[in-house]
């Protein structure tokens, strides 16, 4: 069998060695089918006089890819490229993705101004954290996570949800979960089937309608008016739903909280069709007008409302964790789900979070942050009044974390949007969160993140942003 010929070029100047660099170009050059199985190497003496190097730097090069299965090395055929003879050694080309993507999902904005799901980072009490962090690290949590979360949180929580909330709960039916998409995660995985039908909000959250979606289920927009979600005409839609995701306290991005009539019609289908309510609460501490409303869970005397909650806008989103409050008849399946999904989350971060809250902190904190929204939210809508006149209105919805500005002679909410991003600011088009139903064009503005002193400021950059045609 004649030897091969191998043509490699060597870079003594190179940080790899040369050992590496004589393995690497005979590894590319099977891989790209110039050498095929069953061919003969040069054999080592040679290989190494016409390249100028050492003998043992070549033999350590065969050396490596024989470790590799990439040849075999025989003592009187010499060293044979791998495979049946004749074979060809073409690496195999990129995998297709499985799924395309309706849409790239971007980069977070490099900026927080006018983002709408952030609470105020500039505020929160960081060394507290840091020095309940250094306490919990000498705990040392270490052992494996209970599915379900740290008893010491749950407890924390239920006894949060019943100061607060209303909620008649105990720690047994509490779940710690990965923030609110790790509640809709559990939610859809113990309850919905493909095919089943799904209630939501519309307009809506863009993320929950994917969820639901990416889970084979049927979602139904139902539209929002200013009493909340239609029921009526959710009813009529689908009377057979499994599920109903609502936010009754604050609906996002209108601001509307759900009318207790329609409360009470929306529990009432729920027990008639045997189906579940998803309720999502996750900013109801923040009203600026009045005590906060109750929660959909505090009327369930039917056990069919599942209530989730997150400390991603009370805290902040990094830390990643939410809480589910399952009815009695669906905490096993729930446990299970978690145990066979997630396994559990973080639980150092569960530690922290359980004495944020036992100490008082977390009621105080929260506290502090309605009186700051509340005047930022005003700062901001002054400045937005003043900077655009009547070229803008504004509605400020009485809780929540962001305004909702209009811009009737503008060109669309996604343009605007679009024009602000390339300025740095994170403004949400009103109308990517719609689905079947047309609720108009507008930007939803986070005010939280944004100083007091600094409002006009940066309402001058984002009318700057907008109103300058490209």
């Amino acid at each position: 069998m004649v030897a091969t010929t191998v043509d490699i070029r060597l870079d003594k100047g190179c940080t790899d060695p040369l050992f590496q660099q004589i393995a690497g170009q005979i590894r590319s050059a099977i891989a790209a089918g110039h050498l095929a199985a069953g061919s003969r190497l040069p054999a080592a003496r040679a290989l190494a006089a016409r390249l100028g190097v050492a003998r043992g730097t070549v033999d350590t090069a065969y050396g490596l890819l024989a470790d590799e299965g990439a040849v075999s090395m025989r003592r009187s055929a010499g060293t044979i490229v791998a495979g049946a003879p004749g074979a060809p050694m073409v690496a195999p080309g990129s995998t297709p993705y499985l799924f395309q993507p309706a849409q790239t999902i971007e980069d977070t904005p490099p900026s927080v101004a006018f983002r709408i799901d952030l609470p105020a980072l500039d505020c929160f009490p960081a060394k507290t954290w840091s020095s309940l962090t250094t306490q919990a690290a000498r705990s040392a949590y270490m052992t494996e996570a209970n599915p379900s979360g740290l008893p010491a949180l749950r407890a924390e929580v239920a006894t949060y949800l019943r100061q607060a909330r209303g909620i008649r709960c105990s720690a047994a039916d509490v779940i710690i979960t990965a923030g609110y998409h790790g509640a809709l995660a559990l939610t859809r995985a113990t309850l919905l089937n493909r095919g089943d039908s799904v209630w939501i909000e519309d307009p809506g959250p863009l993320l929950t309608r994917q969820a639901l979606e990416f889970s084979g289920a049927k979602v139904i927009p139902i539209r929002v008016d200013h009493n909340g979600l239609r029921v009526a005409s959710a009813i009529a839609a689908a009377p057979r739903a499994k599920l109903a995701v609502v936010t009754p306290t604050h609906q996002c991005p209108s601001g509307v909280a759900l009318s207790l009539p329609r409360r009470l019609e929306l529990l009432a289908w729920a027990a008639e069709a045997g189906a579940w309510v998803l309720e999502a609460d996750d900013d109801a501490e923040f009203r600026y007008a009045g005590h906060p409303l109750p929660s959909l869970k505090s009327l369930d005397r039917g056990d069919r409302v599942l209530y989730a909650g997150s400390f991603s806008k009370t805290l902040f989103p990094a830390l990643r964790l939410g809480y589910l409050v399952v009815p009695p008849e669906l905490s096993a399946a729930v446990q299970r789900t978690a145990r066979l999904l997630t396994g559990g989350q973080p639980v150092q971060e569960q530690a922290v979070t359980a004495a944020f809250m036992r100490t008082g902190r977390f009621t105080r904190h929260i506290r502090r942050m309605r009186a700051l929204y509340a005047e930022r939210r005003q700062a901001v809508a002054a400045a937005m009044a003043s900077a655009f006149g009547t070229r803008c209105t504004i509605e400020a919805p009485p809780g929540g974390l962001h305004l909702l500005a209009r811009f009737p002679d503008a060109d669309s909410d996604t343009a605007l949007a679009k024009r602000a991003a390339a300025s740095w600011l994170a403004p949400t088009a009103l109308s990517t969160l719609t689905m079947a139903h047309d609720c108009g064009q507008g930007l939803l503005l986070g005010f939280t993140n944004i100083p007091t002193e600094a409002a006009a400021a940066m309402v001058t950059r984002l009318r700057d942003a907008i109103l300058t045609r490209p």
